[in-house]
């Protein structure tokens, strides 16, 4: 019993380490009109409600849509601008719903999700994610 409960700690530590060295850095943005998608539907899903911890997928993800409804965990890394100290210190774990072409990052996030790791007001943000 000790064994196993010493063997199943060391698979998460494993695990941890290796989703933390295979997370890719990247840039993150937010948007805010999934909130319509009845004018604007997503390019994943058309107008299925997805919730709001959302994001859309840059140009280099997109994969002609292969990406879609895809899980990242996403974190702050730091600033990419003037605004000091962005990163709340949290991650968040957004569903890829939409395509973003030629957006400014590397994932566009619903504006909830942003707020969950970073400060609105840096509008664009040093990220790390990994599936």
């Amino acid at each position: 019993m000790a064994f196993e409960k010493s063997l199943t700690i060391i698979f998460g530590v494993v695990a941890c380490l290796l989703s933390v060295a295979l997370a890719t850095p990247g840039t993150a943005t937010f948007y805010t009109s999934y909130v319509l998608f009845i004018i604007a539907a997503s390019a994943c899903y058309g107008n299925k409600d997805s919730g709001v911890m959302i994001a859309a997928a840059s140009d280099p993800l997109w994969a002609n849509g292969g990406i879609c409804g895809k899980v990242f965990n996403v974190t702050c890394t730091g600033p990419t601008n003037p605004v000091p100290h962005p990163c709340t210190g949290q991650s968040v774990v957004v569903k890829i719903v939409d395509h973003c072409p030629g957006c400014g990052g590397t994932l566009d996030l619903s504006r909830e999700a942003f707020a969950a790791i970073a400060n609105p007001v840096a509008g664009i943000i040093k990220i790390e994610f990994n599936q």
